[in-house]
């Protein structure tokens, strides 16, 4: 009975609901940030890079079963069996996580803040 009691009160501490509401939060703020860097950053960024996109953007480092065709997309080329280096696809990821990460920086910061403008507790 005492394992029961034990998870019981760790279940309704409120550092379990604040990591819940955390994860629930990063998923969809996660979702935000991929959108802006999908769609806007990298569409940008693809204005650069040429016609077929940024996120498409791949060297072949080796020949497959069938040709890598010029102009072709990255999930084609793929499919091609061919060994392919997804360049453009993991500077995507890499600035996912940098604006991911400066965010969660300013977020603290303000926290922090925060934290040091509330007034000490009167014991």
């Amino acid at each position: 009975m005492g394992f029961v009691k034990e998870f019981k009160e760790f279940a309704v501490k409120g550092n379990v609901m604040d990591l819940a509401i955390g994860v629930i939060i990063g998923a969809a703020f996660s979702k935000i940030v991929d959108s802006m860097v999908k769609d806007i950053i990298m569409p940008i960024a693809g204005v650069i890079v040429g016609p077929k996109g940024f996120i498409n953007s791949y060297m072949v480092l080796g020949e497959g079963e069938k040709p890598v065709l010029p102009g072709m997309s990255l999930e084609a080329a793929r499919g091609t069996g061919s060994n392919i280096l997804a360049w453009g696809s993991f500077v995507t990821s890499i600035i996912d996580f940098l604006i991911i990460a400066l965010i969660i920086f300013m977020l603290v910061k303000a926290m922090n803040k925060l934290r040091k403008n509330e007034p000490a507790p009167v014991a």
